[in-house]
């Protein structure tokens, strides 16, 4: 851990320059200069000294949060193979049906794949890869082709269709799987 940019970074986000800094904490403004060049170390109680002026504590300072996984492959993919609507659901984004949304990679196979959807609460959005499909909203339909996208609120019985098969990006919000 890079102690001196942390405490850099806090005091800054406190608003607080160095000499003021150094004032509440009863050090001088050199001292804190070089803490934060990371060219001495504080004592512990020094620092606790340091940190208290800046609102946090040891224990907040010194916790790190573990790295969250940002990108994600096809060996992260969860898939669920439905051979009754002829279509295959890529979860892409691992538990993201704790999200706010939910992506997921949809095909569609050729010769009547559905993806069939009840009435509820929240917005979709899709993008076709390739192919194309049929929105169904209600009694209404909607084509769309590759490289285009849809959104609609999920209020009516919803679903999508394609007679030559697509395969699309889905994004649900909130998550309805």
């Amino acid at each position: 851990m890079d102690i001196g940019s942390k405490l850099k970074e806090l005091r800054v986000l406190k608003g607080l320059t160095q000499e003021e800094l150094a004032d509440r904490a009863e050090i001088s403004k050199g001292f804190i200069s070089q803490l934060e060049r990371n060219l001495t170390s504080p004592s512990i109680a020094t620092l606790i000294d340091i940190l208290q002026c800046l609102g946090t504590s040891l224990s907040e300072f010194f916790y790190e949060m573990p790295d969250e996984q940002i990108v994600f492959g096809k060996a992260d993919y969860f898939e669920k193979y439905d051979p009754e609507l002829k279509n295959n659901i890529k979860w892409i984004i691992p538990n993201a049906q704790k999200n706010r949304m939910e992506p997921i990679l949809l095909t569609l196979e050729a010769g009547g794949g559905t993806y069939p959807d009840t009435p509820h609460e929240g917005e979709e959005f899709g993008y076709v890869l390739s192919g194309a499909v049929t929105i169904h909203i209600g009694s209404k339909t909607y084509k769309a082709k590759k490289g285009e996208s849809f959104y609609y609120v999920c209020d009516k019985q919803h679903y999508v269709t394609s007679k030559a098969g697509a395969t699309l990006i889905w994004i649900s919000s909130p998550p309805n799987f």
